[in-house]
């Protein structure tokens, strides 16, 4: 059975690099018949000339947010999930692998206008693609620990394209169930965070063991230290993650706001953890801090600084409790261990902010972002637990959380 799953993740590598190769460059028919009459030339040229737009500088502002956010997932995301004691490099390893999968394979499902039309602007596509890798990283964190090489590279596989339907629901009217623009969600609240959580909750229904329930997930102080270099690089560049796709005029007061509710969170979570543990959690310290991020998302170009802060100050308290108190209960309902507590960090935090926006955007249709609430938890869930019935299929790890079952270590 090995064998043919092994030449099967092959077969799927080789088949995704021929649609990168072929479907990335020019991601649409326009754009490629663009280019062959010589646009992008004549557009060069204007550029070698001097004559610089507005837009060329917007495009430039864009990317130096899509780099910050990069650096979001790959060392922020990456050194979170180090947490696990022998599990590091897998840890790592896994979020190199499904970044590397899900930029080029969101973006050439997009260019091919399978979920809504093809982005008009270039490093629109990379920014959107990077939101998908967050998303896909949340989910990941759920089962981290449980899941082989190869069935990390199919869980990217599979989710960008449950992703990317739910975006063409909410963002772009998709099957005509919500009108286009009546869902708030600006920074990823709902779409980035929730919809990862929960599709991570329905994937650890079917891969958790019974043999995982008796194991324990274990830390050191070593791990728990990267992971908090882990989770201050995700704080540093949060106002980039939640600004990137903010019209300019209102790019500062996203920025602002989400720094005062990362600050709120921080707080709180300082505040509720010894409340509640006795003592200070470094491990709620690396997790629910961010929850403010999480939490002003949806409504970081809406709410004002007050707004803000009350928002952080709540999300990180929801986010303790849920380490704290339900996560047990959560898991013993589910059946499936949340190795990374995402349901407390992304899951719940994730749908207060969406819930939050009801109250603080004017105008705002409160039919259209329940609904969009409801589709976004409804289809995380169904989705994920259909991947996570394929997943299972390709076998369990034969000692969870630890490197040494796929990866040479030192010494050895």
């Amino acid at each position: 059975m090995a064998l043919p799953l092994r030449k099967g993740m092959v077969v799927v590598l080789l088949l995704l690099a021929l649609m990168v190769g072929s479907g990335v460059a020019y991601s649409s028919e326009k754009e490629a018949k663009g280019a062959a009459e010589g646009a992008v030339a004549v557009e060069w040229e204007e550029h070698a000339s001097g004559n610089v737009t507005i837009e060329d500088i917007l495009a430039v502002q864009k990317h130096n947010r899509a780099m910050h956010i990069m650096a979001m997932l790959m060392v922020g995301f990456g050194f979170l999930m180090v947490f696990v004691k022998r599990y590091g490099y897998s840890a790592v390893t896994a979020t190199y692998v499904v970044v590397s999968i899900a930029i080029p394979l969101y973006i050439y499902l997009k260019g091919k206008g399978y979920f809504g039309e093809p982005f008009d602007v270039y490093i629109d596509k990379l920014l959107f693609a990077e939101f998908a890798a967050a998303s896909l990283l949340i989910a990941i964190g759920a089962p981290l620990g449980r899941l082989k090489m190869r069935q990390f590279i199919f869980m990217a596989l599979l989710f960008i394209p449950s992703y990317m339907l739910n975006e063409y629901i909410l963002v772009d009217n998709g099957l005509g169930l919500i009108p286009k623009g009546e869902v708030i969600d600006t920074g990823g609240s709902l779409l980035i965070h929730a919809f990862g959580a929960y599709f991570g909750m329905g994937v650890i229904v079917r891969m958790t063991s019974k043999e995982d329930f008796a194991k324990e997930v274990e830390s050191s102080k070593v791990s728990n230290q990267f992971s908090m270099l882990g989770s201050m690089v995700l704080w540093v560049f949060w106002p980039s993650f939640c600004a990137a796709i903010v019209e300019p005029a209102l790019i500062p007061y996203a920025a602002v706001n989400t720094v005062i509710s990362l600050c709120g969170a921080t707080l709180s979570t300082l505040l509720f953890s010894k409340m509640l543990r006795g003592k200070i959690v470094i491990e709620d310290m690396a997790n629910a801090a961010l929850a403010g991020g999480v939490a002003i998302g949806a409504t970081c170009a809406h709410a004002t600084p007050k707004m803000a802060l009350i928002i952080g100050l709540a999300a990180g308290a929801i986010s303790v409790i849920g380490y704290a108190g339900i996560q047990a209960k959560f898991q013993k309902l589910l059946k499936g261990i949340d190795t990374c507590g995402v349901h407390n960090l992304h899951g719940m935090p994730g749908l207060f902010g969406g819930i939050m926006a009801i109250f603080i955007v004017n105008g705002i249709n409160a039919g259209s972002q329940i609904k969009g609430i409801v589709i976004t938890v409804i289809l995380a869930l169904v989705t994920g637990l259909a991947t996570g019935s394929i997943l299972s299929l390709m076998g369990y790890r034969n000692d969870s959380y630890n490197d040494e079952e796929e990866f040479a270590i030192e010494g050895e």
